[in-house]
């Protein structure tokens, strides 16, 4: 499969909307089979913006797709809160005002998964399926996990207090976001592990400001979509993976069994990108489960 350009590789226009007081742009890519196909509505993971789904994006040709630059990354203004509530806010509004009806699927990826969970729970009516790909399955601030992002709570907030020439040099360092990217990409491809390497210093630099950055990052280790979890009532598709650093397949079965509806599906030899390493596989999981149901 050939890899996207950095822009997106499908028809497309990008809408611009002002949501909650702040402007908000949408990617909006058409259904390539039919104009009545099911809209997909993408919620991207912490730092990123919709670059980071076009792979996906570019599987699901059959689709009508909409992905967001989420409130303080991408193109989108920053908003005056960034916990769980207003990025749940943030979707609430945007399917109004986007016109989205009750047919529209979900989608999350990450720390998206976070927020459409709470989404689903204050919200079931809004839409029909949920698909949560690499869920954040268990507490980050617990478990072997704790150190790890406390260490990463501590480097944003270093970053947020800094003078802005420095903070932001650290926030924004080649050598930090490499190292993330080396730790989170499991692949043997080179050619993948290029492209995931360059998206990535391309793009989680592509944030409102520092103060917003780690208000974030706080959010997205203070909530899990576990918490969540009982009270989902729509059906659930979860794609997990097996070499996944921020949710353990043992996580993920516990997960899927607190979910009233769930179907899991575990990708083998991939890790936390499974949208950039694995987008054929997820996208064949998307279809088959929502085939079944529409």
């Amino acid at each position: 499969m050939a890899h996207p350009a950095n822009e997106p590789p499908r028809a497309h226009q990008v809408s611009t909307h002002v949501i909650n007081g702040r402007r908000a742009l949408f990617w909006i890519f058409p259904s390539a089979v039919s104009p009545t196909a099911p809209t997909i509505f993408m919620v991207h993971g912490f730092r990123g913006d919709h670059h980071g789904l076009l792979r996906l994006v570019e599987e699901l040709p059959g689709y009508r797709i909409i992905v967001p630059d989420l409130p303080g990354f991408g193109q989108s203004e920053a908003p005056d809160r960034n916990d769980i509530q207003a990025y749940t806010a943030f979707v609430r509004e945007s399917f109004k005002a986007l016109e989205l009806g009750a047919d529209t699927v979900l989608l999350g990826h990450s720390f998206g998964s976070i927020v459409c969970a709470h989404f689903a729970v204050l919200h079931p009516q809004m839409f029909s399926e949920l698909i949560l790909v690499n869920p954040i399955c268990e507490p980050a601030l617990q478990g072997s996990s704790r150190i790890a992002s406390k260490a990463a709570e501590a480097y944003y907030a270093m970053g947020a207090v800094l003078p802005e020439r420095g903070g932001s040099a650290l926030l924004r360092s080649a050598f930090v976001v490499r190292g993330m990217s080396r730790m989170m990409a499991k692949t043997n491809s080179k050619e993948t592990r290029r492209y995931i390497h360059g998206q990535h210093l391309a793009y989680f630099g592509k944030f409102a400001n520092r103060t917003a950055l780690l208000e974030t990052y706080r959010t997205s280790i203070s909530n899990d979509v576990m918490q969540y979890a009982p009270q989902i009532s729509n059906p659930v598709l979860l794609i997990a993976a097996e070499k996944d650093d921020l949710g353990s397949v043992g996580g993920q079965h516990r997960l899927a069994e607190a979910v009233p509806d769930s179907t899991l599906r575990i990708i083998d030899n991939v890790g936390h990108l499974v949208h950039y390493e694995t987008p054929e596989t997820a996208a064949n999981f998307i279809k088959d489960f929502l085939t079944e149901r529409h």
